[in-house]
């Protein structure tokens, strides 16, 4: 079938298509029904099922004879370590971590929050959660604890499973200082906390608390799946929001699974057997979903990389694993390209490797920009796919399709809508757009199977935030137009949240930040672009009257302090001091207008803005560190 057959009937039959691509995997107990559409906006696929994810990923392959495979490989190049897991190893691991979960009390249900780098116990950890039915909920290593404690908060986990340090080239940056510091600042206190010691900086175990990994893992007895319904939540996931407020947004079990599975065939023309590696992390959805969750559920070997695309060691390391693990299909972020690029734009490092098993590269977590698409393409001399989506929706929302038709690439777009999704082009007042015209990026109720059912405990932010702009529909928040043969164009954020080298910041968190100190009076943050990273984000203070410190002092605390509660994936490194902010006369601040401004953009001057001289004492301060040049 074509893509346009495929994608035809996805719409107009779901529930026959879906249906159909949930018979590839195992339930215990059949669903009495595709989708439950009787309570909108709340949708539910696959209600009265019973599964275990867990089985699914690891179990079933033993049973079809295939236990001697390999599920998933590490390689640290920052540790000089490799390690390969075959399925009947990696599914033995995690079925004695999950008797160490339930012999802590952790049963279906109940949430663990795992703090952990990028070493094979992570995904072994996920796993045990979801073979017990438990809820896990990870939270990436770079966060501090101040956000980690957010998420303790929120989540309310029983356990804490955490790695005593994460490696970085030159550095390591110990944990659990920052997951102690994280429960003194909770009012929530789990009752336990499992410490993976790691040789570079091992942690203190906190008496009464905290229990070795190695050790607990030694004493403990495996323990089998516990079947759930499929409409129960196998993960939190929080993501920034526009109040600064993390979102949990909650992925259910049946239909996550489901759209793992479908996804690894027709998207990324899989077939089991093969190495599929996303160079990403499990922190972040990239992780869950093609680390841990669809190359297992696939029956393919999964790649987990304790390194970097450049300096660990050089800018051929990315060749370096595609070779040496014949992997057939990679994914990661554009931003990872251009470091590559910058470095090595020639591709010197390429030609040192054997990348003949080599068949796809797919990019995602940020727009890829023409220029690094077209490189990669001539460098690579393989398809190269941009595709979008969410932390929402834990795949596509537009994708090419190498396992159904691979329609030609447009540099800048991803491609068309996956089956599944009703992607529609909405202005402000709901009109749907023709092709060529701006506007809201909105989809269509349902969402297919996979995707975001809630909010963690909080329906009604879950409806203000997704469902509300437009009834029926399910706000992207991103903005773009469609052209006339049906491609995208994801053009901006129609909100405060920022992408930093796929990694998305809310400048509302950081704002936040910045004013907490006593020095500033108010403040903004912009994204302004960023050839490497996408997205940068900038700030711009206003000191309190009577301040007569060095501004040099000022500003290193201001980047510090962004440091500390954020965390260094903010990459917050450029403030400055003005005199003013440029404001509507309602007190809105312009920061569209600046952002432009900061980009070297034209921008029309706003009728409702109080003093129109302000916007060039703003270019000034931007020109003077190193924003607002005109190309």
């Amino acid at each position: 079938m074509s893509y346009a057959e495929v994608y035809s009937r996805s719409l107009a039959d779901p529930e026959g298509f879906w249906g159909q691509a949930a018979r590839s995997i195992h339930w215990e107990k059949p669903w009495d029904r595709v989708l439950d559409d009787t309570t909108p906006p709340f949708y539910r696929w696959f209600v009265g099922g019973e599964l275990n994810t867990c089985y699914n990923a690891l179990d079933r392959h033993l049973e079809a004879g295939r236990g001697e495979q390999a599920a998933l490989i590490y390689d640290s190049p920052v540790t000089g370590t490799q390690r390969t897991y075959s399925y009947q190893a990696l599914r033995d691991q995690v079925a004695r971590f999950a008797g160490v979960l339930a012999g802590l009390g952790v049963t279906k249900g109940d949430r663990v929050i795992i703090y952990m780098p990028m070493v094979p116990e992570a995904p072994i950890a996920m796993l045990a959660c979801a073979r017990l039915g438990a809820v896990h909920s990870v939270v990436f290593g770079g966060f501090s604890s101040g956000e980690l404690a957010t998420r303790i908060e929120d989540a309310k986990p029983k356990v804490i499973v955490a790695g005593s340090c994460g490696i970085e080239p030159g550095r390591v940056v110990p944990y659990k200082p920052l997951v102690d510091q994280a429960i003194a600042l909770s009012s929530h206190r789990p009752e336990h906390c499992v410490l993976l010691q790691r040789e570079q900086a091992p942690g203190t175990l906190v008496a009464g608390r905290d229990l070795d990994w190695a050790q607990a893992m030694a004493g403990a007895q495996p323990h089998p799946c516990v079947p759930v319904a499929a409409t129960d939540p196998l993960y939190i996931l929080y993501t920034s929001g526009t109040t600064g407020t993390p979102k949990g947004v909650v992925h259910d079990n049946g239909g996550h699974a489901v759209a793992m599975h479908w996804s690894m065939r027709h998207i990324y023309g899989m077939t089991p057997g093969e190495v599929f590696w996303a160079a990403s992390d499990v922190g972040w959805v990239v992780g869950h979903s093609y680390i841990v969750y669809a190359p297992l559920l696939y029956g393919c070997t999964t790649l987990v990389y304790e390194g970097k695309p450049v300096g660990t060691p050089d800018a051929g390391a990315f060749w370096r694993v595609i070779s040496e693990h014949r992997v057939a299909t990679m994914f990661t972020a554009p931003t990872a390209l251009r470091a590559i690029k910058r470095v090595d734009s020639g591709g010197e490092f390429l030609g040192k490797y054997d990348l003949s098993g080599y068949r796809a590269l797919f990019l995602a977590g940020e727009r890829c920009d023409p220029d690094t698409l077209t490189w990669a393409e001539r460098l690579l001399a393989v398809p190269v796919i941009d595709h979008w989506w969410q932390t929402e929706t834990a795949w596509a929302i537009a994708a090419n399709f190498l396992g159904i038709e691979q329609l030609p690439v447009k540099p800048g777009s991803p491609t068309k809508a996956v089956p599944g999704y009703d992607v529609r082009i909405l202005d402000e007042e709901g009109t749907e757009q023709g092709p060529g015209r701006f506007g809201r990026i909105m989809i269509k109720l349902p969402l297919p199977p996979g995707c975001l059912t809630t909010l963690w405990q909080n329906d009604d932010r879950y409806r203000d935030a997704y469902l509300s702009v437009q009834p029926g529909y399910y706000l992207t928040g991103d903005a773009g137009l469609k052209d006339e043969d049906g491609y995208l164009f994801i053009m901006s954020r129609t909100d405060d949240i920022i992408n930093v080298a796929g990694h998305r910041l809310s400048t509302g968190a950081i704002e936040e930040v910045l004013a907490s100190h006593a020095d500033v009076a108010e403040c903004a943050v912009i994204g302004a672009a960023d050839a490497l990273k996408g997205e940068l984000p900038v700030g711009m203070v206003v000191l309190k009257e009577g301040v007569h410190r060095e501004l040099a002092e000022i500003l290193a605390e201001l980047v510090g302090l962004v440091r500390a509660k954020i965390g260094p994936v903010a990459a917050f490194k450029q403030v400055t001091v003005v005199a003013r902010l440029p404001k509507t006369r309602s007190g809105k601040v312009l920061r569209g207008t600046m952002k432009r401004i900061a980009d070297g953009q034209d921008y029309k001057l706003p009728a409702t803005i109080d003093d129109p001289e302000i916007l060039n004492e703003i270019e000034t301060a931007l020109r003077g560190i190193g924003y607002a040049r005109h190309a």
